[in-house]
């Protein structure tokens, strides 16, 4: 397929997906309460959207209508959403800057950054619950969004983000780390999508596979962007990670080494779609792009 193709199609679906996002925050995080314009503010504020666009696509592969995905793909870019309004707050990474303008606790406070944040994890499960889909989807979207979301999932990523600023991480450690903190969420957004579509076990599998190997090329390119771009390309602070001390791809491969382990999981990546066949030249081209991107 041609780059033109595959942008028209990363448009029409981030586009969806914003539309529905304001119609979303209508409904469940209103501007009257200053925690809903905090909300909403962080939410609605860019983003590549990537979680909701593979959610999206994720269906499509799996034969059905990606639009039956939609509301399963918004809840998601919630619940991430509050996962970066929380990171950026003086007990975790302390970023005064996202997405090019000020982090939600510098634009407001402190306290009502915590309590946006609170309101986008309880609107995400809102959200799933009232979708226009069966008890029993429903029912399993939840499920997975809890678990990529939870304690087993991307918040013990966060913990083992915090405790190796203490302390030095091996290859290990690290890869535990990001499967977690980053990977888990965007394994659900291939997840959710396979949901919404009903797929079979195969399709899934294939999915979840390519899922897991995309999210370590998108941790491993930010870890890159952190020493070789600026806060002007990336909307937010280059150098963090050295500041904060922590190990990252790069601190512990080098720039070249990280560069080539994000290669190879480019290519497992793409290996995992092949049973998928042409069907899935979209999520071919996303892998390129995430392994490419500048910002």
């Amino acid at each position: 397929m041609q780059s033109t193709d595959y942008q028209a199609q990363y448009q029409a679906y981030t586009t969806a997906v914003e539309q529905r996002l304001h119609v979303l925050c209508d409904q469940y995080l209103p501007e009257k309460a200053r925690i809903g314009q905090a909300a909403r503010y962080s939410l609605l504020g860019g983003g590549k959207r990537v979680r909701a666009v593979l959610t999206l696509a994720s269906c499509a592969v799996a034969g059905k209508d990606p639009m039956l995905a939609l509301d399963y793909a918004c809840a998601l870019e919630m619940l991430h959403c509050y996962s970066l309004i929380h990171d950026d707050l003086p007990c975790m990474d302390n970023d005064d800057t996202r997405r090019g303008r000020p982090s939600c606790h510098c634009q407001f406070d402190e306290a009502t950054a915590l309590l946006a944040a609170d309101a986008l994890v309880t609107a995400a499960f809102e959200v799933i619950a009232n979708a226009d889909l069966c008890a029993e989807s429903r029912v399993r979207a939840a499920a997975c969004l809890a678990a990529g979301g939870g304690a087993r999932g991307m918040l013990y990523g966060q913990e083992l983000d915090k405790k190796y600023e203490h302390e030095r991480a091996g290859e290990e450690e690290l890869l535990a780390l990001h499967r977690h903190k980053t990977g888990a969420l965007i394994v659900a957004a291939a997840e959710l999508g396979c949901i919404a579509a009903d797929a079979g076990p195969e399709v899934c599998h294939a999915l979840t596979r390519y899922a897991a190997s995309v999210g370590l090329v998108f941790q491993i390119v930010d870890d890159i962007l952190d020493v070789t771009s600026t806060t002007e390309e990336l909307g937010k602070p280059v150098g963090s990670d050295e500041a904060n001390d922590k190990t990252t791809f790069v601190t512990l491969y080098g720039l070249g080494g990280a560069q080539e382990l994000a290669r190879q999981n480019n290519e497992e990546s793409l290996q995992a779609l092949d049973t998928l066949g042409a069907d899935a030249w979209f999520l071919r081209e996303l892998a390129q792009q995430l392994l490419q991107r500048r910002k």
